[in-house]
């Protein structure tokens, strides 16, 4: 009895110990870097995704690929999440974290072999991620917020290799003037910039209202198309009449009782066109429905009405006029009344839609896409939704950092430095640090075309002359001055990739036990809910699935 083996799983669980777990998770995580690698860059390459109903994504934002790919695999969703972080904090910058996590795992899984022990790596990587922001603190360059070239400049980077490239001046313009409108004293809502796709026309097209175009158009034709110098009111309600909260029926015996009846009903609703057009409206933004009959009165009022206005359209709208909105037009006041210049029912493409303009103060601006195809259309979408980020990020911190792969090689010369003085074997971990952020102007040259060797030789020996924004010319080759050709990056896109691709890359050095959990549920922080039984093992590691699934 004492020689046979102590089952405690079931089954039908799965179970990877020690090397091999490492060394499958370390896998996972190069196949995804690997799988986006190719699109980095102002020479990136393009990817097509296909679902199964047909439906076609083209483009080489990196978290876009990760998130819409079919990745099965754990230890890969955690490298998704890298990318995931990184445009949820920063809005760019995703790919460059992507590869960076790839490659730490890659360098780790040669001390590995070497019986480095995985804690020992998972120390040196932290320890090398810390200097590494230090450093990248020493090195950024400030920016003033008025400083619009090199706003401008950081803008038309993040377009760089994407397809809004081929407009990308016009583009970058407007970003920062959209970025600059919105700019409250201390931050920055890019949800009150709101972005409008209109297929046809070219991307040279793309303009800036200052404003809020709202996607609807007036309820009635007989209702003006234009209203100037109009009084603006927003109702986070209907103008119909109200249903009881019971079920109740009315008898009606006569024609009489039923013609009074509809009387009443209409009574009520004149009577609220009647309290929009006393408070001084010219112009109602309804939330709900707007009934026929209110409908005809708020026209014989002259009045533009528009339903069915979404939430968010709604409180743009607010922040652009600055009318309050209310939930009931009996609270509605001239004091809730918000001010635009202009209202106008236009025509953009074959649709119409509302366009409110010449604001006091335009708090919340719109950008109107345009673009030959929608395939085209959505990827200057997610182009300009970088850019908008990097603009706000760059606002925020007033922090910048040359690009081209010069911080990635003036950071790792300067590890390389530090590792000198590290004791014990985390010293071997820094090193492959160093080395693993080499990966961005290795693969810029790779994606153009060039021999990387060539190009780390040439730009370690800039660097070491003295040249800390020296990086790679993708389109010449040639190791150039970032800084005078006005290549710039937000401070925080380089060191929020670093230090989540290095938490993703220790998170998954320190499994050595993977195993295929039943239901987990987590308790919620209010309450004290428990795991259920067996639900403890590797958390949210269950269902292995089978390599890395439908990922590629």
């Amino acid at each position: 009895m004492g020689n046979q083996p102590l089952i405690v799983l079931s089954e039908d669980s799965q179970r990877t110990s020690g090397k091999d777990a490492q060394s499958m998770n370390v896998q996972a995580g190069k196949a995804v870097a690997e799988s986006v690698r190719t699109t980095l860059g102002p020479k990136g390459m393009d990817k097509m995704l296909v679902d199964s109903s047909g439906n076609v994504i083209v483009t080489n934002d990196g978290v876009t690929l990760l998130s819409e790919m079919e990745i099965d695999h754990p230890a890969a969703d955690m490298i998704v999440e890298v990318a995931e972080t990184q445009e949820d904090e920063v809005g760019d910058g995703t790919t460059s974290a992507v590869v960076v996590a790839g490659e730490l795992l890659t360098q780790a899984e040669d001390l590995l072999d070497q019986d480095i022990h995985a804690t020992t790596l998972a120390q040196g990587y932290r320890q090398a991620a810390e200097e590494v922001t230090e450093a990248l603190e020493e090195i950024a360059i400030d920016v003033d917020e008025d400083d619009e070239e090199i706003l401008h400049q950081i803008a038309a980077t993040a377009m760089t290799g994407k397809g809004a490239e081929s407009a990308r001046d016009l583009l970058a313009e407007l970003v920062v003037s959209a970025v600059q409108s919105v700019a409250d004293d201390d931050e920055v809502d890019t949800d009150n910039i709101k972005v409008e796709k209109v297929v046809g026309g070219s991307i040279e097209n793309s303009e800036l209202v200052e404003g809020v175009i709202v996607d609807k158009e007036r309820v009635s034709e007989n209702m003006p198309y234009f209203a100037e110098d109009a009084n603006v009111a927003i109702v986070d309600g209907d103008l119909e009449i109200k249903e009881t909260e019971i079920d109740a029926e009315v008898n009606v015996t006569d024609p009489d009782q039923l013609e009074q009846f509809l009387e009443q009903e209409e009574a009520q609703l004149q009577e609220m066109a009647q309290k929009v057009a006393d408070a001084g409206a010219d112009v109602v933004f309804v939330d709900g429905g707007i009934d026929d009959m209110a409908q005809h009165y708020l026209a014989q009022e002259g009045i533009i009405a528009v339903r069915r206005v979404k939430s968010s359209d709604q409180s743009q709208l607010a922040r652009a006029t600055g009318a309050t909105p209310v939930t009931s037009v009996d609270d509605l006041t001239e004091d809730d009344l918000g001010f635009a210049g202009s209202v106008a029912q236009k025509e953009i493409a074959g649709d119409q839609r509302i366009f409110v303009e010449d604001v006091d103060d335009a708090k919340a601006v719109t950008l109107i896409l345009r673009g030959g195809t929608e395939h085209v259309i959505d990827e200057v979408d997610r182009a300009i939704e970088d850019s908008l980020g990097v603009v706000r990020t760059t606002l925020e911190d007033g922090k910048v950092v040359a690009g081209g792969g010069a911080p990635e090689i003036e950071l790792s010369l300067a590890l390389r430095d530090h590792a000198d003085s590290v004791g014990g074997r985390e010293q071997l971990a820094v090193e492959a640090f160093a080395d693993a952020l080499e990966v961005i102007p290795r693969t810029l040259a790779e994606n153009a075309g060039l021999d990387p060797i060539d190009s780390l030789v040439e730009l370690r020996a800039a660097h070491d002359g003295g040249n800390e924004a020296a990086g790679l010319d993708a389109f010449t080759g040639d190791t150039i001055d970032m800084g005078e050709e006005g290549v710039y990056e937000p401070l925080r896109v380089k060191t929020q990739a670093i230090e989540s691709a290095t938490e993703a890359a220790v998170m998954l050095l320190r499994i050595d036990d993977v195993i295929a959990a039943g239901d987990l549920a987590v308790a919620d922080d209010d309450d004290d809910e428990e795991m259920p039984p067996g639900g403890g093992g590797m958390g949210g590691m269950g269902g292995m699935g089978g390599g890395m699934g439908g990922m590629m």
